[in-house]
């Protein structure tokens, strides 16, 4: 089938572009279409919430992280038997890594796509003026395809035909609809974000809710009239993340098990590495160091982000756990901590009343949640020496966001990532002790193809 694709955009964050994308993949499905989701940048939060709306996993485009050929690989391979690609935008359409470029931005994923755009505006607090701002929009890149405009928050019938005159009047990009504000229908959120889907913040309820309005707002058939063919580019070579016949004969001859933590204190996983540990010949075992008492019978471990300080005396009480992870990394066995599982892997981790709960005590130092203190950025990782995630020199991209942070470290500690920030001094992060690897940067796999099968190679060589 010809794909087709769609980007919905804001024109700044919090304009709602969540809750619009909700409502559009779940009245779309009710219509019985097949729609692939995906998230422009780094989150981690929103492919959750389009996984339950979709049925299936929503993948995140990066164009930093990832780049131009991977990004276009990644959607070719997870649109192939879907009726329609949805891209939900970062931030506002034109936001990125600075001021000077689309790079990292959802203007550059949509013409890397030849993907149309769908442009959220926030009308609570303006009438004619948001066509100015369409407008604003449409001259500021002309080669976005700026198709279409949902004008959220109106007021009222006639607040939003207002808007909506205005847009029709001056304006290229088709008038969609305009949907009321419904404070009832917003998602909650905290300091990382909006509260993540496994917490059940979104039920089946509240997602209908989100589809009617959409639906009773937005003029669905001419939306989907705006969707553009996939440009997806035909260059020769093998795409990121795509095995050859030599690398698939290469696997090793029984799937290596790696265990993936997995609860709601671990949860902030690209769906896109996962695919890549699986090409390299993993076997992934999900777990959870909230509920089990005993490690599954596994390789090696891979701890995502996620948020164990709002967990931390539950992480705490599982004392059985806690040994069990340290007796596996003593033992030498390859284990990959990123953020949250690097909290988990610490001495103690405070949580928000300043209590300090004991953690596993593979790295012998403190983690302090620090709620006025975030922590972000992009950030680029030089391997310094050799790691299970890859030899020296490699070279991996990813992002950091978090609110705590690590008291001082032993020198006797090996740091093996040097570590380059957008406006920052190179520093040493990356703590290896023995054969567990611990740092606060969430690296993106496709970034660097080399780091999953890297990972499996090392849990492959822990049987011996």
């Amino acid at each position: 089938m010809t794909m087709r694709a769609l980007v919905i955009a804001g024109v700044a964050s919090g304009v709602g572009k969540t809750s619009i994308t909700l409502g559009l993949l779940e009245a779309l499905r009710a219509r019985g279409l097949r729609v692939q989701a995906f998230k422009v940048g780094p989150d981690f939060i929103d492919p959750g919430f389009h996984a339950l709306a979709t049925g299936r996993p929503s993948y995140n485009l990066d164009g930093w992280m990832c780049g131009y050929r991977a990004v276009q690989a990644c959607v070719a391979r997870q649109s192939q038997d879907a009726h329609l690609a949805v891209a939900e935008g970062v931030m506002g359409c034109f936001d990125g890594i600075d001021g000077t470029s689309e790079e990292g931005s959802t203007a550059q994923i949509a013409k890397w796509l030849g993907a149309s755009v769908v442009l959220v505006v926030d009308a609570w607090a303006s009438a004619r003026s948001a066509a100015a701002v369409v407008r604003g929009f449409e001259s500021f890149d002309p080669a976005l395809k700026l198709a279409g405009v949902i004008v959220n928050r109106v007021g009222g019938d006639a607040h939003g035909r207002m808007v909506l005159d205005a847009i029709a009047a001056t304006c290229r990009a088709t008038p969609l609809g305009a949907v009321a504000r419904d404070e009832t229908l917003t998602l909650p959120e905290r300091h990382l974000g909006l509260v993540t889907a496994a917490e059940g913040v979104l039920d089946a309820g509240k997602l209908r809710r989100l589809a009617d309005a959409v639906e009773r707002s937005v003029d669905l058939d001419r939306l989907l009239s705006l969707a553009t063919p996939l440009a997806i580019g035909s260059g020769g070579g093998r795409l990121p993340g795509e095995c050859s016949t030599e690398q698939r004969e290469a696997a090793p001859s029984r799937p290596v098990r790696i265990g993936v933590a997995s609860d709601a204190a671990f949860q902030f996983y690209y769906a896109e590495n996962f695919d890549l540990l699986r090409e390299a010949g993993a076997e992934l075992v999900f777990w959870s160091p909230l509920r089990d008492s005993e490690l599954p019978d596994v390789d090696g471990l891979y701890f995502g982000g996620g948020y164990p300080e709002l967990h931390a005396r539950r992480l705490a009480e599982n004392a059985a756990m806690r040994k069990a992870v340290r007796r596996f990394a003593e033992a030498g066995r390859p284990v990959y901590a990123e953020c949250g599982g690097l909290m988990y892997l610490a001495e103690t981790l405070g949580d928000a009343d300043g209590v300090a709960h004991p953690m596993v005590g593979v790295l012998p130092a403190a983690v302090r949640l620090e709620p006025r203190r975030m922590a972000l950025g992009y950030a680029e990782v030089v391997l310094t020496r050799d790691t299970p995630i890859g030899p020296a020199r490699a070279v991996a991209r990813g992002h950091e966001f978090h609110y705590s942070t690590l008291d001082p470290v032993p020198a006797g500690i090996e740091r093996v990532y040097r570590v380059a920030q957008r406006g920052a001094p190179a520093r040493a992060e990356g703590y290896l002790v023995g054969r567990t690897l611990m740092s606060y940067i969430h690296l993106h796999f496709a970034s660097n193809p080399e780091l999953p099968r890297a990972f499996v190679a090392a849990c492959a060589g822990s049987r011996a």
